[in-house]
């Protein structure tokens, strides 16, 4: 039984996953947080949250990772951790700080850095030739204005820092783009009270469907799960309305975007002890690199794939945070396709009804969460504003896709907010 030390964590579908995992891997784990309360929020009424869980609950500042890395190897002394790892993008560089302070396996903390800071990706990729979009970075008004003048409208903007496709905006001309630089102005501290940079990152705009590469590194040998794809809503924000696995490519463009991905992540120096999300865009000009996130797809992809290939990203990620061999063997699920297709809310107000929300006969539902009405309602401006999903499998082929809509359609006919 190996002891893990788990530093925050999302409140979605990892944090039922990881605990599980852990669990069924025959392990135990520490759970180290600044806001216990934050998770206790999440969790369904009279349920405890599976976090808390964990063989021991501490708390302490993580946000301070020079005071937290000293504290943290007093920890280690009378606890003795395995390895270290969390599944929130915000504490990925203060889990790899750590993990090398206690001598226990891991990515670098310089590569996992450089993956999480959407500016830093752009300059390391861009200087190993791996394709991306035309870039600038700026803090100020006068130099970004320049630069997209220089890069052309349309383009879009992104914060460095940001998750969930927060704040992320397609741009038509300066005035949108002064407004999104305000808005994110706006925003100086993120959801878990880290104070944000302000350099903004604008990029041209990219054409064609975008994908997802899912990938677990061990030993220094990176290893291809499979590709998802990607469906875009919401101009013009970039949220995410549904995903499929695997994606229904071309060899061609499978194959294209699974060796951009392995060049991302070989260029960053992620090749050992990560489990990847690589984000491609399959441009008319061939595909280009978004982004690289080194921890396992939210947005209900993991899922996805354990449901068409057996393999568990969840427990992969726990072998490769201790140094193991992960177990990517695959097994004949039944499925040859999954998908999941999430209800976006369009405006403000309050969530009065919704369509039937599953047919009695449909063998092919996998998993239906919708929320309640009388839920307040915002209008999604990122993958945060969710009122729900569904997932479905298809046994024959490629049509998971064309299921999930079918059954979001019943469900959107019947949405009512006011």
């Amino acid at each position: 039984m190996a002891h893990l030390l788990v530093v925050e964590s999302w409140v979605g579908s990892m944090s039922r996953l990881l605990p599980r995992a852990i669990r069924e891997s025959g392990h135990e784990f520490t759970f180290l947080t600044r806001d216990l309360h934050h998770y206790l929020r999440s969790a369904p009424e009279g349920v405890a949250h599976p976090l808390l869980g964990a063989r021991n609950v501490i708390t302490a500042d993580t946000n301070d990772t020079e005071t937290l890395l000293p504290e943290v190897a007093r920890l280690h002394a009378v606890l003795g951790f395995d390895g270290v790892l969390t599944s929130c993008d915000y504490y990925l560089p203060t889990a790899a700080r750590i993990a090398g302070h206690l001598g226990l396996p891991g990515p670098g903390p310089e590569a996992v850095e450089n993956a999480c800071r959407k500016d830093a990706t752009r300059r390391v990729l861009a200087d190993a030739s791996v394709p991306g979009p035309r870039f600038a970075v700026h803090e100020e008004w006068a130099d970004l204005a320049r630069a997209a003048r220089e890069i052309g409208y349309p383009l879009v903007v992104k914060p460095v820092d940001l998750c969930a496709g927060m704040y992320v905006r397609r741009v038509d001309d300066e005035k949108q783009l002064a407004e999104a630089v305000a808005a994110l102005a706006g925003f100086p501290v993120n959801a878990r009270g880290q104070r944000r940079t302000p350099a903004v990152l604008v990029e041209e705009l990219l054409d064609g469907p975008e994908v997802s590469v899912e990938t677990v590194s061990h030993a220094g040998a990176v290893h291809v799960v499979g590709v998802t794809d990607k469906s875009i809503g919401g101009a013009p924000a970039f949220i995410e309305t549904g995903h499929m696995f695997p994606a229904a490519l071309t060899p061609a463009d499978t194959e294209a975007a699974e060796q951009t991905a392995l060049a991302a992540l070989k260029a960053l120096g992620l090749v050992d002890g990560v489990v990847a999300h690589t984000e491609i865009k399959l441009t008319s000009g061939g595909p280009r690199v978004v982004e690289v996130n080194p921890r396992p797809a939210g947005n209900r992809i993991t899922e996805l794939v354990r449901h068409v290939t057996g393999i568990d990203l969840a427990a992969a990620f726990v072998d490769v945070a201790l140094g193991r061999a992960p177990d990517l063997r695959r097994a004949d699920t039944g499925l040859r396709s999954a998908a999941v297709g999430f209800l976006v809310p369009d405006r403000t107000g309050t969530l009065e009804a919704l369509g039937a929300a599953r047919p009695a006969d449909d063998a092919g539902v996998l998993e239906v969460q919708l929320a309640e009405p009388g839920k307040a309602v915002k209008a999604a401006h990122s993958n945060n504003e969710y009122l729900g999903h569904v997932m479905a499998g298809d046994p024959d082929g490629p049509g998971a896709r064309d299921r999930v809509e079918s059954l979001l359609a019943g469900i959107r006919a019947g949405l009512v907010i006011r």
